[in-house]
């Protein structure tokens, strides 16, 4: 695997390139301190994998991620960086980054991630990653429809245990208006059951 370095503090930047040099599956194929050195070095040392700070001087990282992937769509880049906010990660993923590591994690942590990004996979420290999936849960109810109040009585007498016919007794409506009921229910909560419309309903705080 051919990596690429781009870290601005020289130190860490000698220290990865003895970690991932010592691998006998790695080839470190270049090491910048900024963007601007490792858009050049693109030129003529295409890595298979780039690990890329976020705080660089000059073109910051997230730049950096967006020209690459433009240039370069095959890299696969890792976001490394102190920050864990959420305007920065998913900057950062939607720059092209398809991993991101904070920096601090354990050096076998770094070369097992980049060996998952080289693999096809979406590495990230696991606090990163739960940010995202909570970012991700909270859009998905977003973008719910809300439901009517005859939908959400339906469901109420869904979550009661009763078949369509006493639904239909109940509400005073017919077994066939109440299934059509049912079945936008399900649409708006994109569920495929009733066991999983029920619990998104519970979590979005329908019922």
């Amino acid at each position: 695997m051919r990596v690429s370095i781009v870290e601005d503090d020289s130190l860490l930047r000698g220290s990865m390139v003895v970690l991932l040099g010592g691998e006998r599956d790695f080839q470190v194929v270049g090491a910048y301190g900024s963007a601007e050195e490792a858009l050049e070095g693109l030129a003529t040392l295409l890595p298979d994998v780039m690990l890329v700070d976020i705080d660089l001087p000059g073109m910051n990282g997230i730049d950096l991620i967006r020209e690459v992937k433009g240039r370069r769509p095959k890299v696969e880049l890792m976001a490394f960086t102190i920050f864990e906010d959420r305007e920065t990660v998913f900057s950062a993923i939607k720059a092209g980054a398809s991993g991101y590591l904070v920096k601090g994690s354990p050096p076998r942590e770094v070369v097992e991630s980049l060996h998952t990004l080289y693999q096809g996979g979406a590495p990230m420290t696991p606090r990163i990653a739960k940010k995202v999936l909570l970012e991700m849960r909270g859009q998905c109810e977003e973008e719910s429809e809300s439901l009517t109040s005859r939908e959400r009585a339906i469901l109420l007498k869904i979550q009661q245990g009763l078949s369509y016919r006493e639904i239909a007794a109940d509400l005073v409506i017919s077994p066939h208006t109440v299934h059509t009921h049912i079945k936008k229910i399900y649409e708006k909560l994109q569920a495929h059951g009733r066991d999983e419309a029920l619990l998104k309903a519970r979590r979005q705080g329908l019922i």
